[in-house]
């Protein structure tokens, strides 16, 4: 069994997935209202299983959604990703929401909105893949292909752009069969959100005084 999670934008999912070494199938996911995800994740973790009769021992990876998006909730979905496969010494699997929003909308390029008028960006171009925070004359001059987005307010700002719905976790569990395959897992004491840019803890913070 594998668990998918994705607290990165207004709403968030949970996803319960049976995996057989090929192919990722039975799939069960809920849906998580925006600005709980705090109290609700592990609570709808434990209801989803007991509702499938599956124990978290049953449990042989978790894929978390690990950002760009809101920050606090990719901090709480990272950290109770890291938190699972710790207890339960299983490997844990992060996807940009990025990526994902590009595979959905089968482009090679992806925005979200990061506010303050920039954007995330994902660019997945052949072998090669960057994400980074951009305005909107940026992206115009970075790419001209198609662009996928899941935000309408986006999608009339920038040109060339293609609205499909957000990403969800069953679709990262579905994302993530490659790496399950040759078993690429990320180091969960390593893991970490992805931001794309800094918190604004780190952009307002004072400059260290140096000790004379």
């Amino acid at each position: 069994m594998l668990l998918g999670i994705d607290t990165c934008g207004a709403t968030g999912s949970i996803a319960l997935a049976r995996w057989d070494g090929e192919i990722v199938s039975a799939v069960v996911q809920t849906e998580l209202p925006g600005k709980t995800f705090s109290v609700q994740l592990v609570p709808a973790i434990r209801q989803m299983l007991e509702q499938q009769a599956i124990t978290v021992q049953d449990l042989q990876a978790i894929v978390i959604v690990n950002g760009p998006g809101s920050f606090t909730g990719v901090r709480i979905g990272v950290s109770a990703a890291k938190g699972l496969a710790e207890a339960l010494r299983i490997p844990v699997i992060a996807v940009s929401r990025l990526a994902l929003l590009a595979r959905k909308a089968e482009t090679q390029a992806a925005a979200l909105d990061a506010g303050r008028r920039e954007y995330y960006f994902g660019s997945y171009a052949g072998e090669a893949s960057a994400e980074m925070l951009l305005s909107a004359d940026e992206i115009r001059e970075y790419t001209r292909s198609a662009i996928a987005v899941c935000e309408p307010a986006l999608a009339e700002s920038l040109p060339g752009t293609k609205l499909v719905a957000p990403p969800d976790a069953s679709e990262a569990l579905a994302a993530a069969v490659p790496r399950l395959q040759a078993q690429e897992y990320d180091e969960v004491a390593t893991l970490d959100g992805n931001y794309v840019r800094r918190t604004d803890a780190e952009l307002f913070a004072k400059p260290a005084v140096g000790l004379k």
